[in-house]
């Protein structure tokens, strides 16, 4: 009996996958526990609608995140810090920060996409990496001035 796997289940097939299987342990066990359904041309072509679908959608998000992208090369954050003798800087600037003067020039930003290796300690520009997607990254310049 042929099936489309709904689930993984281990040994035998992938969501999606379309396998020839037991009889008994189709009817038995994956249908009744609703792990696969019956390969039949109707589900077989919802099982590609819902591909199709799931495809339009990254490919969209790949998009946004690529527009997003330019966008931010473009874009360049000041922020103002306190700072000590000898141009020492109190405290220290984090993706926190960064995502919150981003917001400020209405740029909506997840402060965990903001990759910085350790927070930012000296005056000065840095170039922050920032992960939008996982085929899609972009350089932001972060200034650090004196309050």
């Amino acid at each position: 009996m042929k099936v489309i796997f709904l689930e993984e289940v281990k040994g035998q097939g992938n969501k999606g996958d379309i396998k020839e299987v037991a009889e008994g342990y189709a009817i038995n066990f994956l249908l009744k526990r609703k792990l696969a359904v019956e390969a039949t041309p109707g589900n077989i072509n919802k099982l590609q609608e819902q591909a199709r679908g799931e495809q339009l959608k990254k490919d969209q998000l790949l998009a946004e995140a690529s527009a997003l992208a330019h966008a931010l090369e473009k874009t360049s954050v000041q922020l103002k810090t306190k700072v000590g003798e000898g141009g020492k800087v109190f405290g220290s600037i984090t993706s926190t920060q960064i995502a919150e003067a981003l917001s400020a020039q209405k740029i909506t930003l997840d402060k965990r996409k903001i990759h910085l290796p350790e927070p930012i300690k000296s005056l000065g520009t840095t170039v922050v990496t920032v992960k939008l997607h996982p085929q899609v990254s972009a350089q932001l310049r972060v200034q650090v001035v004196a309050e």
